[in-house]
C-alpha cells in the first residue's frame, strides 16, 4: 500500500479536498494507496477532527515544545521525522502546514515531499502573495504544486492553476478564487505522482 501522509497547520482545506478525492477516485483500489496519517504542529488545527471523522490516525508534533532545545527548528523535525516514518509514506504531502523545513528533513524524503503554494512560482516566494501580487499589478495569479527542496518554494513544478486578477480584487477574494483552484489541482497532482 502506498500510503500517505499530511501535514497540516490548520483547517485542512487542501487536506480534504485530498481525502475526498482519494475516497471518490477509490485510490485504495485502483491506486493502491490510501491517506495514512494527518500530522499537525498545532494540536487545536480544525483538520484533525475531520481527519479523525474519515478513519484516518492523527497525531500532533508540537513545534512550541522544542523552543528550549539548542536547535529548536532540527530537535522539531526530527520529531516530526520520526512521527511520519511510522507511516512508511510513499508521499509526503504539506497541506497548509506553515513551518519552514530544515535541509535535512528535505533531504529524507527527497522525491516524495510534495507542496502546494499560493502564486504562479517562480513569482511571489514566501508569505502574502495574493497581497503582493495585487500590488505589482500581475493581471493573472494562481497556485503551484511543486516537489519540495531546500530552497523555498522552488522545487520542480508540477502542476499550476491561473486566476484571473481582478480589478477590485483585495488579497482576501483573491485568495478565496486562487483556493478553489488549489483544492482541484492537489488532489490531481497526487493522483498522477501515484499512478506513476
Amino acid at each position: 500500500m502506498k500510503n500517505i501522509v499530511l501535514l497540516i497547520s490548520g483547517s485542512g482545506s487542501n487536506m480534504a479536498a485530498i481525502i475526498r478525492t482519494a475516497e471518490e477516485h477509490h485510490w485504495a483500489k485502483r491506486l493502491n494507496a490510501r491517506v495514512s496519517a494527518v500530522i499537525s504542529n498545532k494540536a487545536d488545527a480544525e483538520g484533525l477532527a475531520l481527519a479523525k471523522q474519515h478513519g484516518i490516525a492523527t497525531a500532533v508534533v508540537d513545534h512550541k515544545a522544542f523552543a528550549d532545545q539548542p536547535s529548536p527548528r532540527e530537535a522539531f523535525d526530527a520529531a516530526l521525522m520520526a512521527e511520519i516514518d511510522q507511516h512508511k509514506p510513499h508521499l509526503v504531502v504539506l497541506a497548509g502546514f506553515m513551518r519552514i523545513l530544515t535541509p535535512g528533513f528535505v533531504a529524507h524524503y527527497e522525491g516524495r515531499l510534495i507542496n502546494i503554494h499560493p502564486s504562479l512560482l517562480p513569482a511571489f516566494t514566501g508569505l502574502n502573495t495574493h497581497a503582493r501580487a495585487i500590488e505589482a499589478g500581475c493581471k493573472f495569479a494562481g497556485a503551484t504544486v511543486h516537489r519540495v527542496t531546500a530552497e523555498l518554494d522552488h522545487g520542480p513544478i508540477l502542476a499550476q492553476a491561473i486566476v484571473p486578477v481582478l480589478p477590485d480584487d483585495t488579497a482576501d477574494t483573491l485568495a478565496a478564487r486562487v483556493l478553489t483552484q488549489e483544492h482541484l489541482i492537489y488532489p490531481k497532482a497526487v493522483e498522477e505522482l501515484l499512478a506513476k
